[in-house]
Parts: structure tokens; sequence; C-alpha cells
């Protein structure tokens, strides 16, 4: 695992158990704003990213930050993300979940080189467990080495995110009829720090992401992709973090995003 495995997941740990949990299902009305339709933010997360990102300036004092919250303020931020080390911080992933008192929820921090992702983590306070990938070194869950897994079923299971329109997708689909072209589709769990472990842990064989922001992506990326998975834009084309248009496909396999590119979006 990554030299800075344990400082990162410790910190982690200790947000989620001090801020996040105890929070959960006690936020009053006005400790919840919405930044556009449909994108919730908390008191929680702005204390949460505020508190990860001072810990993780002293880590590496050296990196460059990207916080979630930090870059709704100020987009010129994301410029920064080809150059040098960084971070990406989401400190509560789904948050229009948590908002609303349901699960899941997460917890995601990546460490990009030039770019590119070189360690994630992602955690879920309700149950404790880390996903957590280094590059070239492979993909953990609470510190078992894991690959992707299938769902096991005839006809692969796929997650649709809601924010994907039939505009996105092959001009041939019909929702309405996902096994006549060969899936089935699956509910988003609205939360990509749940929806990355589900593609490698066997619960859907991929899934279609629509927004693209590095701190969603950047950690389970890396964790998808060190388990033997792919993800890729719509056309084929290899996830870069500093790209934040539309539309990303997800699989446990390059075979299965085949095959799910070829039903869905060709």
């Amino acid at each position: 695992m990554h030299p800075l495995y344990k400082a990162v997941a410790t910190l982690m740990y200790e947000v989620a158990n001090d801020l996040l949990v105890p929070r959960f299902r006690h936020l009053s009305e006005n400790e919840i704003a919405e930044k556009e339709p449909g994108d919730y933010v908390t008191v929680v997360d702005k204390e949460s990213e505020k508190r990860i990102t001072e810990q993780l300036a002293k880590f590496l004092p050296e990196a460059y930050i990207v916080g979630e919250e930090a870059t709704a303020a100020d987009t010129s931020l994301l410029k920064n993300l080809k150059k040098g080390l960084a971070w990406t911080v989401d400190p509560l992933d789904g948050t229009g979940n948590y908002a609303a008192g349901k699960t899941p929820y997460a917890m995601m921090i990546a460490l990009l080189g030039d770019g590119v992702p070189q360690a994630g983590w992602i955690l879920d306070p309700v149950s404790g467990r880390m996903c957590h990938a280094s590059r070239g070194d492979g993909a953990f869950v609470d510190g078992e080495r894991v690959t992707t897994r299938s769902t096991g079923q005839d006809i692969p299971v796929v997650a649709l995110s809601a924010r994907v329109t039939e505009d996105n997708l092959h001009p041939d689909f019909d929702k309405h009829h996902p096994l006549s072209h060969g899936i089935t589709l699956a509910p988003s769990p609205l939360c990509a720090g749940e929806q990355y472990p589900r593609i490698v842990l066997g619960q859907n064989d991929a899934a279609v992401f629509w927004r693209s922001w590095p701190w969603d992506h950047a950690p389970g990326s890396l964790f998808l992709e060190e388990a033997g998975g792919k993800l890729a834009r719509f056309d084929g084309s290899a996830y870069q973090t500093s790209d934040c248009s539309h539309g990303m496909l997800g699989a446990n396999s390059p075979a299965m995003w085949d095959h799910v590119a070829e039903s869905l979006l060709r």
C-alpha cells in the first residue's frame, strides 16, 4: 500500500467519527443548502474539508489541495491539478443522501502526481470499510488485496445515473426494456464512493457516471483499475482528472466495458 496509507486512513476515520457519524440525521434545515439544483452542501461538508485540508498540508507541505467545497467557491483551483503533487478531497460524498438521512455516503481522498492518481482512499463511515489503491501496487479493502469480480448473473447488472438521459445513450436503447439489449439496469446509489466498490466487489458489473469532478472519481478510478477494471469516457478515451466534461463508463473488466458500451453508448 502507499507509504501514506496509514496516516491518511487514520485522519479519515477520525474526521468521520468526530463529524460525519455524530451529525448524521441530526442536521437542522439551516445547516443544509443547495449549491445548485440537486447539489447539496452541509455544515458537515465544510467543517470536514477544513480539518482534512489542514492535516494533509502537514503530510505533504509541497502538495496542492483541491477540495470540493473550496472549488465550489473558486473554480480556478482546478487549473493546477496537472502540475506536481496534488490532493483531491471529497469530505462527504453523497451529500444529498446524507442530508436526507439516508445511506450510503462516503469520504474520499486521492493523491495525484502531474494529474495522474497515485493513491486513493474511499471510506464508508457507517461500516468502517476502507478501500485503497496505490498505483502499480494493487487495490485493497481493509488491508486485503482485491481484484474485480462479476455479479455472477447471466445478464450484466449496470447502474445508471439518473442524470444520464436517453439523448446520451445509444439511439436504439430503450430504458424500459434493457434486457433486450443484454443488460439489467440497477439504481445508482447517488454516491461515487459507494458505486466504485460495488463494481469491484461484484454487486454491479458496470456503472454509467454523468458528472466527473476529480474529487468524485480520482480515488475510485484508481481503485477500479488497480483491481482489474476499466473506466473511460463514452467514446472510449481515457479518463483524465483535469477533464470535467460529462459522461463515463466503469466496468469490472475491459471486456465487460466493451459489452456494456456496445449496448448503451454506440
